[in-house]
């Protein structure tokens, strides 16, 4: 069965008269009646009978008819459903956010505050594909040659966090290999910023003793604060604000630092709120670049 052929069958039913049918879809009737006998041909039962100058529905028509109304009803509504579906997309930016979920966060919340039209869907997972806009970091990134898509690469240099009444507060800077038997508050294993750390480590000669792990930020922040360890603290993306408690350090040895990279997809360089946002976050990063820490 094809689909021409229900509704053409489906507007007979309605009408029970061809004539009138044929005029209403603007086809010639012997093109409505052979279309009508071909799907009782291959149904292998008659749709409709003749009574007086009209024709009425069989059983096997009557079924057929109360079968498909729903079926019509949602193919027919389905252009309408899909246009709006696409304008949802287009004010729906895609952020897969692997780093700097912190400053990622804030970027979001002041764009969003002038741009109260679009919507926002947030993803954390490196194997996604539908992304519009992904953030991730690695120790050092390369921008690929010949690519239609579009990166935004800021190093941030990674600072040594240690409690303010620490004996190491009274250096300008410090270098790895000094500390290598210090206890370590770090970031949860699976992120990105603790293997480029463990790297840094394993490159002074050791491999870090973590006393602590979370996967908050603030986390690490409080328990260095409470004198529970140290911990490698990135420049501009995690902040600076409430560290009354802690201080951090230039590291003189190796020289730690890594790449944010944001990354406008292929898909979305035709996709007019990806591609704003993308600029949006790109400026907020390069203000945050430019601060200093405290």
């Amino acid at each position: 069965m094809e689909l021409l052929q229900l509704k053409y069958f489906y507007a007979v039913a309605q009408n029970q008269h061809v004539t009138k049918t044929a005029e209403q879809l603007h086809i010639a009737q012997p093109a409505l009646t052979q279309s009508i006998r071909r799907l009782e041909k291959e149904l292998g039962v008659p749709l409709f009978r003749t009574s007086g100058r009209n024709i009425v529905l069989t059983e096997y028509g009557q079924y057929l008819k109360e079968q498909i109304a729903p079926v019509l009803s949602v193919i027919e509504k389905m252009p309408d459903k899909i246009h709006e579906l696409a304008n949802i997309r287009k004010k729906t930016v895609k952020i897969n956010v692997l780093a700097a979920t912190t400053v990622v966060t804030a970027a979001l919340i002041a764009y969003k505050k002038q741009n109260d039209g679009v919507n926002f869907q947030i993803m954390q997972n490196s194997n996604e594909e539908e992304a519009d806009i992904t953030i991730f970091t690695r120790a050092f990134f390369q921008q690929p040659v010949n690519t239609p898509e579009v990166y935004k690469i800021f190093t941030e240099h990674i600072f040594m966090a240690v409690p303010k009444n620490s004996p190491y507060t009274k250096q300008k800077k410090i270098s790895l290999s000094d500390i290598a038997n210090e206890g370590f508050i770090s970031l949860a294993g699976s992120r990105s910023l603790r293997a480029i750390c463990d790297r840094y480590c394993m490159h002074s000669g050791f491999s870090p003793k973590i006393v602590f792990e979370s996967d908050s930020t603030e986390a690490v922040k409080d328990l260095i604060g409470g004198g529970l360890g140290i911990g490698f603290w990135p420049h501009y993306t995690w902040g600076q604000r409430d560290m009354e408690q802690v201080v951090l350090l230039p590291i003189s040895e190796p020289n730690c630092q890594r790449d944010i990279v944001l990354q406008l997809h292929n898909q979305a360089l035709k996709h007019e709120e990806a591609v704003k946002f993308f600029s949006f976050l790109s400026s907020y990063f390069e203000t945050l670049r430019q601060t200093k820490p405290a």
